[in-house]
């Protein structure tokens, strides 16, 4: 099949078939957003002219029928068929004719592409948001679980001070409130529209990019058309170090769920259905799922990396290369969210051990409990240190197991409503709903 911008000369097979690469299977994950694009594209090429209300009617009905056939799962690149871009023109002009042709007015590849590219990021985000939301609900609600179940804190893998299971899994929610603000950081770069930046030169024809704006459901635009186009490939690092931030969070969660079922800790436990065996130790009750969350995020974490070194001194305009993105970064959405989907599943189902800090090996850790006792009663701090670590040298140490923490984020006042608080605004500034009320209008004949 010829290509949409071929003239009378033909490419080396070779050629093609490596600079196509695997574009067309990425290509798929762009298909609806590629149509919504096109609905905006030329719903504001008809109000300024350049297209006539019948035909953008004939084109807007000829897109949400593609549009549809994306959502049940219908549609497909055929072969010998470059991107998504050219399926849907072509398509466009088997039903439409010459009227189909007109589509590409006032665009190029290079702007397809980068506004396909923020809708899907934008959608991307959204959704990862929920599944952030949701595991720290149940973190929180865990927490609240267990506040009075006590817990060894380490420095240095060294048994340290009493924590609480409550204070371990509220530090997991309060994590990804931070995690969440990077991602709205994300999003606020994603919501800007670059449609018009055409070859990232702009365009010649009357168009108004305010237009798209709106119907596309963005905040603003990428002004600047040269600026819009080298956007491509920021967008795409930011919004994966904002993943990077929410995996960093989750690896290092899987490997303290990894310790703590380790029965030299003891601290936790999982049905049986939700760890492994082995194929010659009938005891083992293995965390594979931990572990390969730890893994699947620790990749995840190297992909801002990536992305920034495939793009390393490329200069303004548009290149190649960063068709290559897209192969780094989308399988790499999907899997963050499988793995924050799997963490809260263990969690949800995750058991604590009882009484953990009545064991006697565990006595030093309220070694600093006694110090402050001794301080409360008008000893210099000092000498309270002093007395207790000589006490513990002789073996006369003596402590409570009681403790009383009342400071905010302390054990004895988490501070989970307050934290509830601050993931609330967070997410308040990501417009779900007036986006969603927008794109919905879109695709309505």
């Amino acid at each position: 099949m010829s290509k949409l911008w071929q003239k009378n000369s033909k490419v080396a097979a070779s050629v093609e078939s490596f600079t196509i690469g695997n574009d067309q299977a990425m290509d798929l994950y762009l298909a609806p957003y590629d149509v919504l694009g096109s609905i905006a594209h030329t719903t504001m090429l008809s109000e300024v002219g350049l297209l006539t209300a019948d035909e953008q009617v004939q084109l807007k009905n000829a897109l949400i029928d593609i549009y549809k056939s994306i959502e049940t799962g219908d549609f497909a690149l055929e072969e010998g068929v470059e991107d998504i871009h050219s399926q849907v023109e072509i398509l466009l002009t088997q039903k439409l004719g010459d009227i189909g042709k007109k589509i590409h007015s006032a665009r190029s590849r290079n702007d397809q592409v980068l506004v396909d590219l923020k809708l899907f990021l934008r959608a991307e985000i959204i959704s990862l948001s929920k599944s952030v939301q949701s595991l720290f609900e149940l973190l929180q609600a865990k927490s609240e679980a267990h506040k009075n179940d006590l817990l060894p804190g380490y420095t240095h893998l060294q048994l340290a001070m009493p924590s609480s299971f409550g204070l371990w899994m509220g530090a997991y929610a309060e994590s990804l409130v931070d995690d969440m603000t990077m991602l709205q950081a994300a999003f606020t770069v994603v919501n800007k529209n670059p449609l018009g930046s055409a070859a990232g030169y702009g365009s010649s024809f009357p168009i108004n990019r305010t237009r798209t704006t709106e119907l596309l459901g963005f905040e603003s635009l990428n002004y600047n058309v040269v600026y819009a186009q080298m956007g491509r490939g920021k967008a795409e690092r930011i919004t994966a170090s904002a993943m990077a931030n929410i995996a960093d969070t989750l690896a290092r969660l899987s490997m303290d769920a990894c310790l703590f079922l380790n029965q030299n800790f003891g601290f936790i436990s999982f049905p049986e259905e939700l760890t492994t065996g082995s194929s010659i130790m009938p005891h083992k009750k293995n965390p594979d799922v931990f572990e390969l969350i730890r893994s699947h995020c620790n990749r995840i974490k190297a992909l801002p990396n990536e992305i920034m070194m495939m793009t390393t001194n490329l200069p303004s305009g548009y290149h190649r290369d960063l068709q290559l993105l897209k192969e780094h970064l989308f399988p790499a959405l999907q899997q963050l969210r499988s793995c924050i989907d799997m963490a809260g599943l263990m969690i949800q189902h995750m058991e604590v051990k009882k009484d953990l800090l009545e064991d006697v090996k565990y006595q030093y850790l309220f070694s600093v409990e006694e110090v402050n006792k001794l301080v409360l009663g008008g000893m210099p701090f000092r000498d309270a240190y002093k007395k207790v670590g000589l006490d513990i040298e002789a073996g006369k140490f003596t402590y409570s197991t009681q403790i009383a923490h009342v400071h905010e984020g302390s054990i004895g006042k988490l501070c989970n409503e307050e934290i509830a608080k601050e993931m609330k605004k967070v997410v308040a500034l990501m417009p779900v709903e007036k986006i969603t009320q927008q794109l919905n209008k879109l695709i309505n004949r």
